[in-house]
């Protein structure tokens, strides 16, 4: 799985004009994406790094603050556009596989005590962040 997590002091995904998910920061803005190979344990480590990892200010976490987090389901982090004009998307598992697993993240998040707000998942999205620092990470478990 590949995270990009972004500190943030507010975001939103909205879905037909409609504001579907939402939060107020301090937080994380999360897109996910998965691979052939993951598997529900692979998010639930990422969920757990997620909720831990010490990005907030006065390297804080999110288990710290009790801040929430914003997970948007992102297939495109495993394109690969080396070759070409056009990215391909071969790495990127299909809708059956990732959809699941991002759900995963998400439960065992909740489970660890965490807000989380979500996009909805293979729709056409909106986000719209206020990124803070700007601090932005990739994380890839």
């Amino acid at each position: 799985m590949r995270a990009v997590l972004q500190v943030v002091t507010e975001a939103s995904v909205t879905v037909d004009g409609e504001v579907v998910g939402s939060i107020v920061g301090p937080g994380l803005c999360v897109l996910v994406g998965v691979t052939h190979t993951d598997t529900p344990e692979i998010a639930r480590r990422l969920a757990a790094k997620l909720w831990s990892l010490r990005v907030l200010d006065g390297e804080k976490s999110c288990s710290d603050l009790a801040a929430p987090l914003l997970v948007i389901s992102q297939f495109t982090l495993y394109g690969d556009a080396r070759k070409g004009r056009r990215p391909t998307w071969n790495e990127a598992a299909p809708g059956p596989v990732a959809e699941p697993l991002v759900a995963e993240v998400v439960a065992a998040l909740r489970k660890l005590g965490a807000e989380v707000a979500t996009g909805v998942f293979g729709a056409d999205m909106r986000v719209a962040l206020v990124n803070d620092g700007p601090m932005t990470l990739v994380v890839d478990m």
